[in-house]
């Protein structure tokens, strides 16, 4: 079976992304580029067709988290983080890795609405995710009734 291409709207929203990544990095003339150009498709399908979340209500207990593993991909999240409406704007993306910058060079917890955890070093993100998943099933569990799944 063959990929199918991404239709017009949906390609667009993929090359916003990759153009903004790309432009926030060159501007720092620091940082890594390639890696939210390449998964920019991913992205796209995994906050607009996967994800549950609210801009409005960003510690709301029953999103989803987006994790980075490689943190310093973190200009794919910044940028989904503002297409999304998340309170992060284009002077944040055009101060990207600057001093007492809210979006630093590796997703910092606390500078942003949407940023769950800090990582850094590759497979820290990992090891954290891992703990959060075992964490939301023992949550799970625990208030989940039959037939009334608070959680899922």
């Amino acid at each position: 079976m063959q990929a199918q291409d991404p239709k017009p709207l949906e390609q667009e929203c993929i090359d916003t992304v990759r153009i903004l990544a790309a432009d926030a990095v060159q501007k720092a003339e620091s940082g890594h580029p390639g890696t939210p150009m390449a998964l920019a498709p991913l992205g796209h399908v995994l906050w607009t067709e996967g994800m549950n979340y609210d801009p409005n209500n960003p510690d709301w207990p029953n999103r989803d988290r987006f994790i980075l593993s490689a943190g310093h991909a973190c200009m794919l999240q910044y940028c989904f983080l503002y297409l999304t409406g998340y309170d992060i704007t284009m002077d944040d993306i055009k101060n990207f890795r600057q001093l007492h910058s809210r979006t630093a060079g590796h997703p910092e917890y606390g500078l942003l609405e949407g940023i769950e955890v800090t990582t850094g070093p590759l497979g820290q993100g990992f090891a954290k995710g891992g703990g959060m998943a075992i964490a939301q099933k023992y949550i799970d569990a625990r208030y989940n009734r039959p037939g009334f799944d608070i959680f899922t």
